[in-house]
């Protein structure tokens, strides 16, 4: 097979030994004779993968006692309601700094009143709002740690007087983080974690039960995390191949690898796109995301010229969402520096 370089957004790059690892699962899981595509998700097995990829999470993530995390279906767009209907009783704050972001809030709104403290959309999200304050009345404090699109970052977080709650999808496990600071983290799984289908939840049990409304039992977190994730039938294949993901995040040296990593492959292509007379980066250099790096050409008409070479030399996935438009690179835990390191060379012989 051709060599291919993935900056996919989203399902991202796996490691080929996760790969391989879930293709042999699919032929027979745990010595069952069975397929992880036909087992019961309730057999000894299976309940031994969740709990496994519980331990795993909260060891990568060094979170403190008083801590659940559960799996879910729906993706991070279902959390934008579903932590509303828990936690919203009269009111929140919100940082507005992307596509997701926005969405977040749009959902709230539902459950009470939304207070916008910091928004970059006056700029088309190419930066991270600073300077806010965050209210001390409110019921929570909502932020996204990454912003895919538009390729922003938050570099750190603030000392919040109230609960805060994240939205960690696009660079979970990708950066030393202290944990206890945040109430609710929630993750959909396929950047960093693993392949799409599942979600990642993580809540401090003690912020739960304290609004009054009705919540339905799909929607409950007190639910899941009483029936262990197995309220209904969870995404068995996901949650499989997301434990072999976490177990080789953990063998090749866990998060603080990850972010050393993480770290490296940005450095090098951002060099690249700052030296270059041909490109430019799209965002305020202090909040440049190392997962997502977007940049445009500064002659559009070269576009398609540019376009054929990349795709000449294998690399896939660079092309800008429809909203941000240029180019995007994305590049989550699994990719390899060499992947980066051809970008780099392809946009230097661009240029020569």
């Amino acid at each position: 097979m051709t060599k291919v370089h993935n900056f996919s957004a989203g399902p991202s790059i796996l490691p080929r030994e996760v790969v391989e690892a879930t293709i042999e699962g699919i032929r027979d899981f745990a010595g069952t004779g069975l397929s992880i595509l036909e087992v019961s998700h309730r057999s000894k097995e299976f309940v031994a993968v969740v709990e496994e990829t519980q331990a795993i999470i909260k060891e990568l993530m060094n979170l403190p006692e008083g801590y659940e995390v559960i799996f879910l279906g729906g993706g991070a767009s279902m959390q934008f309601l579903m932590l509303a209907y828990n936690l919203l009783e009269t009111k929140a704050a919100y940082t507005k700094t992307g596509v997701w972001a926005a969405n977040a809030i749009k959902e709230a709104k539902a459950f009470g009143e939304i207070n916008v403290i910091g928004s970059s959309e006056d700029k088309n999200y190419s930066y991270i709002p600073k300077g806010y304050e965050i209210p001390s009345d409110v019921d929570y404090f909502h932020c996204t740690s990454n912003n895919t699109i538009y390729g922003t970052q938050m570099k750190s977080f603030p000392d919040s007087p109230v609960p805060l709650v994240c939205d960690m999808s696009s660079d979970i496990l990708s950066r030393e983080v202290d944990a206890s600071k945040f109430s609710l983290i929630y993750a959909g799984a396929q950047k960093n974690m693993g392949p799409a289908g599942v979600t990642v939840v993580i809540i401090k049990k003690d912020i739960l039960g304290k609004v009054s409304r009705k919540i339905p039992s799909i929607m409950n977190y007190a639910l899941h995390i009483e029936k262990e994730s197995m309220f209904n039938t969870p995404p068995v294949i996901s949650i499989f191949s997301m434990l072999q993901n976490l177990k080789y995040i953990k063998k090749v040296g866990g998060v603080k690898e990850m972010q050393r990593k993480s770290e490296e492959r940005a450095a090098l292509l951002y060099a690249e796109i700052d030296s270059n007379p041909l490109f430019r980066g799209s965002v305020a250099v202090e909040d440049r995301s190392n997962m997502n790096a977007c940049f445009v050409l500064e002659d559009e008409t070269l576009e398609e010229k540019f376009n054929s070479a990349w795709k000449a030399a294998g690399i896939s996935g660079i092309k800008g969402h429809r909203s941000a438009g240029g180019y995007r690179a994305s590049m989550y835990n699994a990719l390899p520096l060499e992947s980066v390191q051809v970008l780099v060379d392809v946009m230097r012989n661009f240029n020569k």
